[in-house]
C-alpha cells in the first residue's frame, strides 16, 4: 500500500473518530427538540426544500402582510413540531440585534412597511433554519449535506470535510454565544461591564484561541491531509 493510500484510509479512520469524539465533546449540540410530530417524521430533503421555497417566498412577496403571513406559517411550525421556547430563543438570538438595527434603518430611510417587511422575512427564515436543525437527527443532516455535495468531489473537495465543516458551524454559533456572556459576566465582575474594550478585546482573544484549538485537533486527527484528488504519488527511482 503506498504512503498516500495509507493516508487516505487513515483519515477515513480518524474521520469517524473525529465524528464521534465532536459529539461527545460538545463540537456539536448534543439536546435535539424531541417528539413524534409531522414536522419530525419529514426527511431531511422535504425540509431542506422547504427551507429553500420559504426563501423564495421572502423575496417573491414583498410588503408587510406577505412578511408576517410566512412569519405566522413558520411560528405554526414551529408550534406543531413542539420546538421549546428555549430552544427557538436561542435559535433566534444571535440575530435579534441584527434584526432590531435592520429595522430601525429600514424604517428611518424607507418607512415602517419596509421595516416590518424586512424584520419579519429574517426572523422567517431563522425560526425555519432552527425548526429544520432541532427536528433533524444530526446523522441524517450530515447525511443529506455530504449527497449534495457529492458533486465537489469533482474539483478535489471532499464531500465528508463539507459535512464537518457545517458540524463545527452548528456548534460554535452556540459555544460563541456563550464565551460571549462569560466575557461579559467577567467584565461586569471587575465593574466594566460597558466598557468596549473589557469586551472586544477578551472575545477577540478566546475566539481566536477556540478557532486555534479546533484547527489544531482536527489536524491531529488528519483531517485535511489528504491529497488532492487524482493525485499520483510519483514513482521512486529503484535504489542502486
Amino acid at each position: 500500500m503506498t504512503g498516500h493510500t495509507l493516508g487516505r484510509a487513515t483519515s477515513s479512520r480518524t474521520w469517524s473518530r473525529s465524528i464521534g469524539a465532536a459529539r461527545s465533546r460538545g463540537y456539536v449540540g448534543a439536546g435535539r427538540a424531541g417528539g413524534a410530530t409531522v414536522v419530525h417524521r419529514a426527511s431531511v430533503p422535504v425540509k431542506l426544500a422547504s427551507l429553500a421555497v420559504l426563501g423564495v417566498a421572502t423575496v417573491a412577496l414583498p410588503g408587510p402582510a406577505p412578511a408576517v403571513t410566512v412569519l405566522l406559517v413558520v411560528v405554526a411550525l414551529a408550534s406543531l413540531a413542539r420546538l421549546p421556547r428555549r430552544v427557538a430563543f436561542a435559535g433566534l438570538r444571535p440575530v435579534v440585534t441584527v434584526v432590531v438595527i435592520l429595522g430601525a434603518v429600514q424604517w428611518w430611510q424607507r418607512g415602517w412597511m419596509t421595516a416590518v417587511d424586512a424584520s419579519a422575512d429574517l426572523t422567517a427564515l431563522v425560526l425555519g433554519a432552527t425548526v429544520l436543525v432541532a427536528t433533524s437527527p444530526l446523522d441524517d443532516l450530515l447525511d443529506a449535506v455530504v449527497r449534495a455535495s457529492a458533486p465537489l468531489r469533482r474539483v478535489g473537495l471532499r464531500p465528508e470535510l463539507v459535512a464537518l465543516t457545517v458540524m463545527l458551524m452548528l456548534r460554535t454559533v452556540p459555544a460563541l454565544l456563550d464565551l460571549m456572556a462569560e466575557v461579559r459576566d467577567a467584565a461586569r465582575a471587575r465593574g466594566l461591564g460597558r466598557h468596549p474594550r473589557a469586551l472586544l478585546v477578551p472575545m477577540a482573544i478566546r475566539t481566536v484561541a477556540r478557532a486555534r484549538a479546533t484547527g489544531e485537533a482536527l489536524a491531529a486527527r488528519g483531517i485535511g491531509d489528504e491529497p488532492p484528488a487524482g493525485y499520483a504519488e510519483p514513482a521512486r527511482r529503484p535504489e542502486a
